[in-house]
């Protein structure tokens, strides 16, 4: 390929020539970039624009929710004894709170295991069923056997007893079980522990056994004198000279305990009479747990009395003495120690049970099974059976560190997933196949309140005890709510605190204030992206751009304009909490005139910025509305109120029913169409004989122990009439409300509930301001296309047909949070401008490219036209030379 340089064979600049034409031919390319420069530069003042209303209804998000301007503020005096929290319900004021007890869950501990992953007996399948319920009645504690013998003459010595690690006051004068119960109660606010003694109750057999009377006929013939006395009380005497049968016998002692005299006596003594000498069950008792010496004082020669019948008495004494149980004030274990616990009745060693108590089943609260066979018949196995269940029980293995031959470090600790003192479990086992229980299982797991108890508990079930004001109050948890309307206390340690409610108008104020800021930047940005400054005579990028002014004339639009739709009250626009417009477009506030209004209308400032539904029938609630929700006053119109699905028995239940083993029902809850299959489970029933109130709470409890119902927030509630049939029900309202029950296994369903059926529930139905809407459960929406489109209210109670009329009103902050909405967002003015204005970018581009192609053709072309015309003028300029030189020659010759 040849190399050609243009211009070199005729002189002419071809170069030059064609750069010069193409500058201008390609000075259209700089309209092109203008005009993109301009676009790209309104891209990102619409850019800058859409940050600041973001930023803009960011700042109104807190502002459209009623409960941003009804604030109270709850300041305890104390805060380690307590904090709180009020919502905009409350009534402001000074309260005295003094907590006594925080919440607790009950915890129970196996004894110990050497292995987690050992058997534990043989593997036979073996039902155990968690239940949760109350216990009442009876205490928690240990059961003391009878006081040492020698404890009535020569007391306890101190250092005898020690209860939790402190020492009791006990010394030679402690001789019965009522003093060694005060000495005891003496240290309760340190130890934890009272005691109660019981009744002392003289021998069974002193005056006595089998129906026989050992009490002989007291002779004094002999020249003696005899008397007996009771607690120091002389009950009968016989002076010397009366021959035996004449004076004191068996029935003359009866008729002497009847006398007004002796009667009195003893009843000052404490000491109550049982029984008869006659027939030998004579018997005295204090119920204070005082002594009871019983004495007979005899001078000279005396025969019968007690246990004699005709042969010499030469006086005798008895004396009985009580025993002492221990109550564990807080129902934990009780330590127990000193040198000589065997004489205050007690064994050395930590321990305590129910004692006298009785437990029944929460029917709010779930219980449930696990089954445990050869397959996880372990400590390991069991814990992981009983976590899986999920039925408001964990279980955990703790070890205790022992080692050694023989060492059982491994406890199984089981708690109760919820505070308070329906929390308490019962746990019972059950056979399969008619066989019993493995007892190997039995020993580790059974605990019943009320009987044999093989767990040890170590924290007791407890709930929040508080006074306020005065007034007791309890809770199951460490949140006591309701005892001051409005106010939600959190209990965080044993003590007083004093607490203040009062309105939060540092909050309100604050509210305002940012309103009025983000207003302020955001009308900032807007003159600033639309503005014309005459000095530069330049404008802004979006100067004249409609939608930059259709925003600041919606936003000053809606600000002007009053609020139309609220229900009571005088508050309608922002001038009368001091909000108004400047001459340069801006707002300010007169804080003077906002507190004047807090202190006036606290409760009304709060419709000038969110949403607010207020109804005529306080059983129409308010719940939500939607973007295209007009204001106004709508009247109600209920055609069909909202029912829940049940089953119904047809059969009044026994006064006991029998669960056969092996029992288990499929229940459907709240299913779907088409169904779904977490919304059916099979439920076990643990074998036994229930009264219908037990029979309704094993199956509420049973049913609500589903874990997929709990997960799916389906609960049932079970109740006996007072015809005496069964009926479950579902907590849900609406056609998404059904409960179903078949038979699996063992008893048959109908012998609870008969030949009962299921029915479902029904949403609610009704009209709002005269059009349609839609009901889902106990909610009614107004239906797309009506004013009333969106609005959404509960309807509960039990009226139909006119239910007043209901106002809803949209405050500042809330419509300008919608208009915020209708220009971000993926179909937003903005986005929409934004998108076109890119679009146009993108054909300029498009045409600047087509452009620039052309421009290389025409390059070309005049390049093509000015190389052959160099060639031209070369190809003449060489004939020139070539003529020249031939003249030249032709001269010369």
């Amino acid at each position: 390929m040849g190399i050609s340089s243009p211009g070199i064979g005729s002189g002419i600049d071809v170069n030059t020539i064609v750069s010069k034409l193409m500058a201008v031919e390609s000075a259209p390319l700089a309209d092109f970039d203008k005009k993109s420069a301009s676009y790209l530069a309104q891209v990102s003042a619409f850019g800058n624009l859409s940050s600041a209303l973001g930023s803009f209804q960011g700042s109104l998000a807190s502002l459209t929710s009623v409960s941003s301007f009804q604030s109270l503020i709850s300041t305890p005096s104390d805060s380690t004894v307590m904090s709180a929290t009020a919502n905009s319900t409350a009534q402001p004021g000074n309260y005295r709170v003094n907590i006594s007890q925080i919440a607790q869950a009950q915890t129970l501990a196996s004894g110990g295991y050497k292995s987690t992953t050992a058997a534990i007996g043989v593997g036979n399948k073996t039902t155990i069923n968690f239940a949760l319920g109350t216990v009442s009645g009876g205490t928690f504690g240990i059961s003391g056997s009878a006081l040492g013998a020698s404890l009535s003459t020569g007391g306890l010595t101190p250092g005898s007893l020690t209860l939790n690690n402190t020492v009791i006051a006990t010394d030679g004068s402690t001789r019965s079980a009522r003093l060694l119960a005060d000495a005891i109660n003496a240290k309760s606010t340190t130890t934890g522990v009272s005691a109660k003694p019981s009744a002392t109750v003289t021998s069974a057999n002193l005056f006595g056994a089998s129906g026989a009377s050992t009490y002989g006929d007291v002779d004094t013939s002999g020249g003696g004198t005899y008397a007996l006395t009771v607690g120091g009380v002389e009950i009968a005497a016989q002076a010397s000279g009366v021959a035996g049968g004449a004076g004191l016998t068996a029935a003359a002692l009866d008729t002497a305990l009847t006398s007004s005299a002796v009667t009195r006596a003893l009843a000052d003594a404490n000491i109550t009479v049982s029984g008869t000498a006659a027939d030998g069950t004579l018997r005295f008792s204090n119920a204070d747990g005082s002594n009871i010496a019983v004495t007979e004082v005899v001078t000279g020669s005396v025969t019968g009395g007690i246990g004699n019948s005709g042969t010499a008495n030469v006086g005798s004494s008895s004396t009985a003495v009580g025993s002492i149980s221990l109550v564990s004030n807080d129902g934990s274990p009780i330590s127990v120690g000193g040198t000589n616990p065997a004489g205050a009745g007690f064994t050395a060693g930590t321990g305590g049970a129910y004692l006298g108590a009785s437990f029944a089943a929460d029917a709010t609260r779930t219980s449930g099974n696990i089954v445990i066979d050869s397959t996880n018949n372990t400590l390991q196995g069991i814990l992981d059976a009983i976590n899986k269940g999920n039925f408001g029980v964990t279980a955990s293995i703790v070890s205790d560190g022992s080692t050694g031959t023989g060492a059982t470090p491994n406890h199984l600790i089981l708690t109760s997933s919820a505070t308070g003192v329906s929390s308490t479990m019962k746990i019972t086992l059950a056979g399969s196949g008619g066989n019993p229980p493995d007892p190997d299982l039995v020993s580790l797991l059974g605990y019943d309140p009320a009987g044999v108890q093989n767990l040890s508990q170590k924290a007791a079930a407890a709930d929040t005890r508080a006074t306020v004001n005065g007034i007791a109050v309890t809770s199951s948890s460490t949140s006591i709510s309701g005892a001051i309307a409005g106010v939600n206390i959190s209990a965080l340690a044993v003590g007083n605190s004093t607490l203040t409610v009062a309105k939060d108008s540092s909050a309100l104020t604050t509210n305002v204030n940012g309103f009025v800021k983000a207003f302020n930047e955001l009308n900032s940005q807007i003159t600033s992206l639309g503005a014309y400054n005459a000095d530069t005579k330049s404008g802004g990028p979006l100067l004249g751009d409609t939608t930059l002014r259709s925003l600041q004339s919606g936003v000053r639009r809606q600000l002007s304009a009053s609020i139309t739709g609220l229900r009571g009250t005088s508050l309608t626009n922002l001038s009368q909490i001091g909000i108004s417009f400047q001459k340069d477009g801006t707002l300010s506030l007169d804080n003077a005139k906002l507190q004047k209004a807090i202190n006036t209308n606290f409760n009304d400032i709060a419709g000038l910025f969110a949403a607010v539904g207020r109804g005529t029938d306080p059983d129409i609630k308010f719940v939500s509305s939607g973007s295209n929700t007009k204001a106004g006053d709508y009247a109600l119109n209920i055609t069909q109120l909202a029912t829940q699905g049940t089953l119904q028995g047809n059969v009044a239940l026994p006064a006991e029913t029998t669960i056969d083993a092996d029992t288990t029902w499929t229940v459907t809850l709240n299913d779907t169409t088409p169904p779904t299959l977490a919304n059916t489970a099979t439920i076990s029933l643990p074998a036994g004989t229930y009264n219908p109130s037990q029979l309704a709470t094993l199956l509420q409890s049973s049913i609500n122990g589903v874990s997929a119902f709990a997960n799916a927030g389906a609960t049932v509630t079970a109740t006996v009439g007072d015809d005496g049939k069964l009926k479950l029900q579902s907590t849900r309202y609406g056609a998404k409300s059904n409960i179903h029950l078949i038979t699996a296994s063992g008893t048959d369903a109908s012998a609870v509930f008969g030949s009962g059926s299921s029915v479902d529930g029904l949403d609610v139905a009704g009209t709002i301001g005269g059009y349609m809407a839609t009901g889902d459960g106990q909610n009614l929406t107004g239906a797309a296309g009506a004013p009333v489109e969106g609005l959404k209210l509960t309807v509960t109670g039990d009226a139909l047909g006119n239910r007043g009329s209901f106002g809803f009103s949209q405050g500042y902050a809330y419509q300008l949070n919608a208009l915020a909405a209708s220009y971000l967002g993926a179909k937003g003015a903005i986005t929409s401008r934004t998108t076109g204005l890119n679009n146009s970018v993108k054909d300029i581009t498009k045409q600047k490219d087509a452009f620039n192609s052309r421009l290389t053709d025409i390059e070309a072309r005049y390049r093509k036209q000015y190389t052959a015309l160099d060639t031209s003028i070369a190809s003449m300029n060489k004939t020139a030379s070539f003529l020249t030189q031939q003249f030249a020659a032709l001269s010369k010759g």
